[in-house]
């Protein structure tokens, strides 16, 4: 059986009421419709605020609640930065973009796009 991957390309600054947004939507992902691996691709967001990383980790919950996983992407250095001062770099597991998420995640889980938010 091979995994479906949903790749959510996020922008702009995610706050409180994107972080809102991102929840539904990650929900919508992963529970009605059934996502097992969810990638976060970062590469566009500019920043993010207590409110944002409240969301980012809630989103996490969600996907594993739902025996689901949850990787990140093309982070800025001040999103790195967020990460390693909160220690949420224990909690996310990152990739420099896209390619190197593919090359070890999908090779290892052989799980095709499905499609891109």
């Amino acid at each position: 059986m091979s995994l479906s991957v949903t790749i959510l390309e996020l922008s702009g600054i995610i706050d409180g009421i994107r972080g809102n947004e991102l929840r539904r939507q990650v929900s919508n992902i992963v529970v009605d419709n059934g996502a097992k691996i969810l990638l976060l691709d970062l590469k566009q967001v500019t920043f993010i605020d207590s409110s944002g990383l409240g969301a980012l980790v809630s989103a996490v919950q969600i996907v594993r609640n739902a025996n689901g996983k949850l990787f990140v992407c093309s982070i800025s250095d001040q999103v790195r930065m967020l990460f390693e001062l909160t220690k949420m770099d224990r909690v996310f597991q990152t990739f420099a973009d896209q390619d190197e998420f593919k090359r070890h995640v999908l090779a290892t889980q052989q799980a095709p796009i499905k499609n891109k938010i």
